[in-house]
């Protein structure tokens, strides 16, 4: 085994790393691109520079760890910001801006709201008559805030 690795040379580099990132296209979601594009760093530093097998397998442990880490701390913080914006399952933010015409008169303070297929928890700061258009202004926790839609 330890011949197998002494033998490693330029050429074997460039072909694991285009062997990796052919395999890549497989669809493994990125886990095999960043390797692929190490041992391909390891394939041109060892076209300039004569290494050894131990320093070949440690440059392009630290390549890969060092190219997955940026590539991991790019994805997380484009993650968290897509988080925010998001309202793709949770349905009580897909709540806000709707409409719907109260039933029944609503009192000044908390009470129930009908939208949709479901009842809702709301509350509002004014006292609210029966055949209004109302419209949900945002979400705390389960319960709805509406208020008056004003006339557009």
């Amino acid at each position: 085994m330890i011949t197998l690795l002494e033998q490693m040379n330029v050429w074997h580099w460039l072909a694991l790393g285009l062997v990796l990132l052919l395999l890549e296209l497989l669809g493994t979601a990125g886990y095999l691109l960043w390797l692929g594009l190490s041992a391909l760093l390891v394939g041109a530093i060892l076209f300039f520079l004569p290494l050894g097998w131990e320093m070949q397998w440690l440059t392009f442990a630290v390549f890969c760890l060092f190219t997955t880490w940026l590539w991991w701390r790019y994805q997380h913080k484009k993650d968290r910001e897509g988080d925010e914006q998001r309202s793709l399952n949770q349905r009580s933010e897909q709540l806000v801006g709707q409409t719907c015409v109260l039933e029944s008169d609503f009192p000044l303070g908390q009470g129930r709201l009908q939208l949709g297929d479901t009842t809702w928890s709301a509350k509002s700061e004014a006292n609210i008559p029966a055949g209004t258009l109302v419209e949900v202004v945002r979400v705390e926790g389960i319960v709805v805030v509406i208020q008056e839609k004003a006339n557009q």
